[in-house]
C-alpha cells in the first residue's frame, strides 16, 4: 500500500511516516502544504491520501480543498482526513461526492498502529472509517425529522460501528453478541433503508452514506 502525507507540522509528519514504513507500508511522498500535496497525488498516484484539514497559508480549509480536488480528479484514490478537530460540515463537504474511500480519524485518538493500518486499507479498498467521536457529533445535529427514524436504537449502534469501519465480527464482539445477530441487523438496516440487493460490502458503504448525510 502507497500513501502520501501532508501535514505541515513536521513533527507529525515524519512521525507518521516512520511507524507507517515499520508498519510495511510504502510512504510515496510527504509534503507541508495542500499545494505540494496536489503535485504528489499526480506524480505518486497512491492508494490513499493522509491529509490535515489546516494547512498553510491560511490554516482554515486548505486540505479539505485539496482533498475534494483528489476525489473530483481520481476517484480510485483513498482520502483519509487525520485532524486535531472535529468538523462536522467537513464530512457533509466531502461526502456530497461519495462515502467510498473517506476516512476521518482525530490525532489523539490513533493509538494503536495495527488500527490505524486496518483504517487506511479499508479507506484504499473504498470503504469508509469515522472516528466515533465525529460520529456522536453527526448524530447530535441530526436534523428534527431523522429519515433514520424507522431504525430500532439497536440497529442505530450497529449503524455506527459500521461507519467506523467495523466488520461484522468486530461489531459482535463490540456489542457483545453473535455475528448471526450482526447479520440479522444488517440486513434489516439495508432493508428499512431501501438498499438495493447486491454486493455487501456496496451496501455497506451505501448505509454508511445515508447515516452521514442525515
Amino acid at each position: 500500500m502507497r500513501v502520501v502525507i501532508a501535514d505541515d507540522n513536521l513533527i507529525v509528519r515524519d512521525g507518521l511516516a516512520a511507524i507507517l514504513r515499520e508498519a510495511g507500508v510504502v510512504v510515496a511522498a510527504q509534503v507541508g502544504t495542500a499545494d505540494d500535496l496536489l503535485v504528489e497525488v499526480e506524480r505518486r498516484r497512491p492508494d490513499v491520501a493522509i491529509v490535515d484539514i489546516r494547512m498553510p497559508p491560511t490554516h482554515t480549509d486548505e486540505g479539505l480543498r485539496a482533498a475534494h480536488d483528489i476525489r473530483a480528479r481520481h476517484p480510485d484514490i483513498g482520502i483519509l482526513i487525520l485532524s486535531e478537530f472535529v468538523e462536522v460540515g467537513t464530512v457533509n463537504r466531502l461526502i456530497t461526492q461519495s462515502a467510498e474511500g473517506l476516512g476521518y480519524l482525530l490525532k489523539d485518538r490513533v493509538i494503536d498502529l495495527e488500527d490505524f493500518v486496518a483504517t487506511l486499507e479499508r479507506v484504499a479498498g473504498g470503504g469508509s472509517a469515522l472516528d466515533p467521536k465525529v460520529l456522536a457529533e453527526l448524530f447530535s445535529n441530526a436534523p428534527a425529522e431523522d429519515p433514520l427514524g424507522a431504525l430500532t436504537q439497536r440497529e442505530r449502534q450497529v449503524l455506527a460501528l459500521v461507519a467506523e469501519g467495523r466488520t461484522n465480527r468486530g461489531i459482535a464482539e463490540r456489542m457483545v453478541i453473535t455475528e448471526g445477530s450482526v447479520r440479522k441487523y444488517v440486513t434489516s438496516i439495508f432493508g428499512k433503508l431501501g438498499l438495493p440487493a447486491g454486493e455487501a460490502d456496496h451496501r455497506r458503504v451505501l448505509s454508511v452514506l445515508a447515516y452521514l448525510r442525515h
